[in-house]
């Protein structure tokens, strides 16, 4: 494509400057980069989807312009859910917001992103040693795809004692774990 052609596309602002071709090249590269969707990738088993996922979620909703949840298959851990069920939870709880979409995926974190075209994987942060585990596993990451960056968002107070792992454990046990789950969860576990 020639030049003409580009500049077009992505005519110089009204009222601009005459600007030299390097300032016309950096705002063109711009005008592209600010017409990408900004799309991240929150990965994890999701068994359930808790109200600390749903807090990490809605608080990184303003910083993308789509939000992938990425359901992995993870050989080292043994679901209590079904993939079915997990799916429909996040899609149940989102069903009013476009910028939200689930999916199941299996392998490689960044396979998925290049699958969903994510240049950024969400992580949620409960604890520094949470970090340290989750800082490992995003160098990997971008060693894998340097494109890939990886945003941490610490989870608010009140959910920071909240894990999938202890709600499963308090709900195998026959405690009631409801103030701790979105209300698609909560249907399914207990009906009325």
């Amino acid at each position: 494509m020639s030049d003409i052609y580009w500049r077009k596309k992505y005519p110089k602002p009204k009222g601009a400057s005459t600007l030299v071709e390097t300032s016309y090249f950096h705002w063109f590269i711009y005008q592209i980069q600010s017409t990408a969707m900004r799309i991240a990738l929150f990965p994890g088993t999701f068994d359930p989807i808790t109200l600390g996922h749903i807090d990490i979620i809605d608080r990184a909703l303003p910083l993308f312009d789509k939000l992938v949840v990425g359901i992995g298959r993870n050989a080292n851990k043994s679901a209590m859910f079904s993939e079915e069920d997990r799916l429909k939870w996040i899609q149940e709880t989102y069903s009013d917001n476009a910028k939200v979409e689930a999916v199941v995926y299996e392998g490689l974190t960044v396979a998925c992103c290049d699958r969903v075209q994510a240049k950024f994987i969400l992580r949620g942060i409960r604890y520094v040693n949470d970090f340290e585990y989750e800082k490992a596993i995003a160098d990997m990451n971008r060693s894998i795809d340097h494109h890939i960056e990886t945003v941490f968002l610490t989870c608010s107070p009140e959910f920071t004692s909240v894990a999938s792992t202890l709600v499963r454990d308090v709900y195998k046990n026959g405690g009631d774990v409801r103030q701790f789950l979105p209300t698609a969860v909560i249907k399914t576990l207990y009906p009325s």
